[in-house]
């Protein structure tokens, strides 16, 4: 069986394994007498690898990297020269650290990256938090889950306190130099465009689409298929299926690319459209306020049915939860 499994990068795995075949004897790296790594493993004689740590079948170590004593790696994972983890943390099946990728803290708490995740180069994983509030002394956590792409000097954090965890889902590519802060709570499929900065406690649904220096408040929710523009400052929460620009940001229609791009029907978007003008764009502004225009909608037997419609009404309403923030603020367009 290959120990490589990305043909894209295979040349220094390749070398390292045609240097070892002149090396037989670090095929079996013999940590102490009782305990000896995978047979197929490769680990370079400059890394630094605890005796007590834990590696699965199929693992390269490459030159000048590090593993903590309660490190354990999953099956297949790659370390490239020079990345290092720390603490204790665990990596799943074939997740690769590229150069200068740093995962864990030597803090107490916990790092857990699931399977296929790419850590990019000089990345930062999973170190304790920038909330003066923190105790040295407290456990704090950060659990990423499985397929995450996550690019070069990207920063994210564990949570603030033993009460709470960060968070990221499966399947999301997080672009150059984002910041995901401590506490925040990420789910699947979202695309964090390069220098995307998220705050403490940010919340962020499925399918979220952020362009290029976007900057998230702390505590905002951004609602599944959404979609932020370059440059926005969110201070308030984004409902799902909607977009938002400027600084500060402001409701600026719906995502009608990306909902067409996930394949909502005609009919969802019509409807989805209908109950944005009605709630948003209005002919005579004094004629209702936002909370009439808002149950309006909820009362029409009609769009009420579609599914998305209710979706989005409910995380409008939910923004006015008595811990949440708002929503985006929203011009007050004419019908004309």
């Amino acid at each position: 069986m290959s120990l490589i499994k990305h043909g894209t990068r295979s040349s220094f795995s390749s070398s390292l394994r045609s240097f070892l075949l002149f090396h037989p004897r670090l095929f079996s790296y013999v940590a102490d007498e009782k305990k000896v790594y995978a047979s197929n493993s490769i680990i370079h004689p400059s890394a630094i690898v605890h005796p007590n740590a834990v590696l699965g079948e199929g693992v390269s170590v490459g030159p000048f990297c590090s593993i903590s004593s309660s490190a354990k790696l999953g099956s297949g994972c790659q370390l490239y020269p020079g990345s290092h983890i720390f603490g204790n943390t665990e990596l799943g099946d074939n997740c690769m650290l590229m150069t200068g990728a740093v995962v864990g803290d030597d803090y107490p708490g916990y790092t857990v990256i699931g399977s296929n995740n790419t850590i990019g180069y000089h990345a930062v994983i999973g170190v304790k938090c920038q909330d003066l509030k923190y105790k040295p002394e407290d456990e704090c956590f950060l659990e990423v889950g499985h397929n995450n792409d996550i690019r070069e000097h990207t920063s994210i954090h564990r949570s603030s306190k033993s009460t709470d965890r960060t968070v990221i889902g499966d399947g999301n590519l997080i672009m150059g130099a984002c910041h995901i802060a401590h506490d925040c709570k990420i789910g699947n499929n979202n695309i964090f465009a390069n220098n995307t900065l998220l705050a403490g406690h940010v919340e962020v649904e499925d399918y979220v689409h952020t362009a290029g220096a976007t900057v998230i408040h702390q505590f905002c929710h951004l609602g599944s298929f959404s979609f932020l523009g370059g440059g926005s400052v969110v201070s308030h929460d984004v409902p799902k299926y909607m977009m938002v620009a400027g600084d500060r940001a402001e409701l600026r229609g719906l995502n009608l690319v990306g909902l067409t791009r996930r394949g909502f029907s005609i009919e969802e978007i019509r409807s989805l459209k209908t109950a944005y003008r009605k709630i948003f764009i209005c002919a005579d502004i004094t004629a209702a306020s936002f909370d009439e225009r808002l149950a309006q909608v909820e009362q029409h037997e009609g769009m009420i049915q579609v599914p998305a419609v209710r979706a989005m009404l409910q995380s409008i309403r939910d923004s006015f939860a008595e811990d949440r923030r708002g929503i985006c603020k929203y011009r007050h367009w004419n019908g004309s």
